[in-house]
């Protein structure tokens, strides 16, 4: 006999947990109390969706579910967040909560909250414990819904009476769920129809989202496209699922895509899509989304198929699956027109940026000292917002799981614990987070956790003292209105054409912060010393911080408006 914690604790080590984290409290101390002699590496966070982000980042780096253990009430609010980023990206995640006794549910006890109701919208599943005895076959069928189909998280909430109660239960050596069979096997008539689409072709283009890292069809995607010389473009998940050094790459599509990118799906007269969502950043104006294709789409989720957009054929299953089994009647093809014709939007429109004030560094270049400076080897994660974009489009992505970042949620705050779960995840490698002033300060509690288990990632702070995306709509679509986007004092003054000596010039002071949690930190605003200073943090081999004062007007294009076709995309 054991109690109902200690059962949970074996069962995650059962499951494969090799990384745990959390941060606790009063209903979830019984469970704490049995971490001291547990085979697997606990991770205290400095807030609870630091903890949940770091077991994205894990999850993200190593496919692998990330797990995360909180308590009740504000602790499981807190991961909310975290949640609803990892859900809608489809990362694999297993959070536990703590909770009020059973008999003191509905009660208002103290730190109560209805945990089940507050995740069921943002989690693929969660659970509510009844009992001890049902603890470690919950903790196996959440491992299986966490990583089977579209993975996604589970919530698993276990009251404190459960934890405290005695039991014989063991961890189920199978997981059978009566209601829950997510494979899919495609019709053997709908890969002969998607092998007849594709072949007649005249400007075919493989579309390559998050689902082709998933299944772990990076290189079947690269066989189909070279046998049948395909372009391909990829989703903003999608980055890293193809070589982008490669001649067939055309890069990311969508709102800030490369015109080539999103030039090709306009025109082309088929597009294979493959683990994508069909998102409202790509598609732009539904009506006019690739107007003269057929469309293929491939997803391991059948509710995607025809969701957003009506296909020609959608197929439910495996994408790896069926690429492999559909290879063999791809016929050996050539699209020579189609290829220089893409080749020539890319020499007419490449991705570039110009100079714009003489001495001030340019963001974008800061992304391409980071792409020197590692050998275009480092594994990359983002906050959200401009420098999100600029790290799409400036770093030659050619790595699946290399690229880590908040896709749909959007998730400013997300880029510093992320790669502090990356970075445990991969200790060998150069684990990059590119990060803005904004988000930087959501969540830089986070950066003493890797001073303290030694996790050498460089945080770059990209500050141009603004909330550069927000700031970039409101001068392009809000007249230049630019109302509690600009976080400096300095930035604001001048935005209302005051004058007033300042003490300081850069608030918060990151370097000293950096400092303060224990890290390197660097401070960059001559853009001669950049490169020699990426490099200096990267290869030092400790937590470091790099401040870079950056253009604070630079914008990211190309860019496509909300709403808008492709054919309405600017550059400048």
């Amino acid at each position: 006999m054991r109690t109902g914690a200690q059962a949970l604790v074996d069962s995650l080590v059962k499951a494969g947990t090799e990384v745990l984290f959390g941060y606790p409290g009063g209903q979830a101390l019984d469970i704490f109390n049995c971490l001291p002699e547990a085979p697997m590496k606990f991770v205290l966070g400095r807030h609870e969706q630091g903890c949940a982000h770091m077991a994205d980042g894990y999850a993200r780096a190593t496919g692998k579910p990330g797990v995360c253990l909180v308590t009740s009430g504000p602790g499981a609010t807190n991961v909310v967040t975290g949640l609803a980023t990892a859900n809608i990206d489809g990362v694999p995640m297993v959070v536990i909560t703590g909770q009020v006794p059973l008999s003191l549910i509905g009660t208002d006890a103290f730190q109560e909250a209805d945990t089940s109701g507050i995740t069921r919208a943002i989690t693929k599943h969660n659970f509510l414990v009844h009992s001890a005895d049902e603890i470690p076959e919950i903790v196996a069928q959440a491992f299986y819904i966490a990583t089977h189909g579209k993975p996604g998280p589970v919530v698993i909430d276990v009251p404190k009476n459960c934890q405290q109660a005695l039991t014989a239960a063991e961890y189920p050596e199978r997981v059978s769920l009566r209601a829950y069979h997510p494979e899919h096997a495609a019709n053997p008539n709908d890969l002969s129809r998607f092998a007849k689409i594709l072949n007649s072709a005249k400007r075919p283009v493989l579309y390559a989202g998050g689902g082709v890292i998933t299944s772990g069809a990076a290189a079947d995607l690269a066989k189909l496209a070279e046998k049948a010389e395909i372009p391909v473009a990829t989703t903003f998940m999608g980055l890293g699922s193809f070589d982008e050094h490669s001649p067939l790459a055309l890069g990311m599509a969508g709102m800030h895509g490369s015109a080539a990118a999103n030039w090709a799906i306009h025109e082309a007269d088929c597009i294979v899509a493959l683990g994508v969502r069909f998102s409202d950043r790509v598609t732009g104006n539904i009506k006019l989304y690739a107007p003269e294709a057929k469309i293929v789409h491939v997803d391991c989720d059948p509710s995607s198929l025809n969701k957003n957009v009506k296909v020609e054929l959608g197929i439910c299953a495996d994408i790896k699956d069926v690429l492999t089994t559909v290879a063999s009647r791809i016929k050996q093809n050539r699209h020579p027109e189609w290829v220089e014709k893409i080749h020539g939007w890319q020499r007419e429109h490449p991705l570039s940026y110009k100079q714009m004030h003489e001495g001030v560094i340019m963001p974008q270049a800061v992304i391409e000292a980071i792409d020197k400076a590692t050998n275009g080897e480092a594994l990359l994660v983002t906050d959200v917002g401009q420098h999100q974009m600029w790290t799409a489009q400036f770093f030659r992505h050619n790595t699946p799981r290399h690229f880590l970042s908040s896709g749909g949620m959007g998730t400013m705050g997300f880029g510093i614990p992320a790669a502090i779960g990356a970075g445990l995840a991969k200790p060998d490698a150069k684990v990059v987070c590119v990060v803005g002033d904004g988000g930087a300060q959501m969540t830089f509690e986070e950066v003493v956790c890797a001073v303290e288990h030694k996790v050498p990632v460089t945080f770059v702070i990209i500050n141009n003292n603004c909330l550069g995306m927000v700031r970039q709509w409101q001068q392009l679509f809000y007249r230049e209105r630019y109302a509690g986007s600009i976080l400096s004092v300095r930035g604001r003054l001048e935005m209302e054409h005051l004058e007033q000596d300042l003490e300081y010039d850069y608030l918060p002071d990151f370097t000293l912060l950096a400092k303060a949690h224990g890290a390197e930190a660097y401070r960059v605003i001559d853009p001669a010393k950049l490169d020699d200073t990426i490099r200096t943090a990267v290869e030092s081999g400790k937590t470091s911080v790099v401040e870079v004062i950056v253009e604070p007007r630079a914008n990211v294009y190309p860019m496509i408006p909300g709403g808008k076709p492709v054919t309405e995309m600017i550059f400048e």
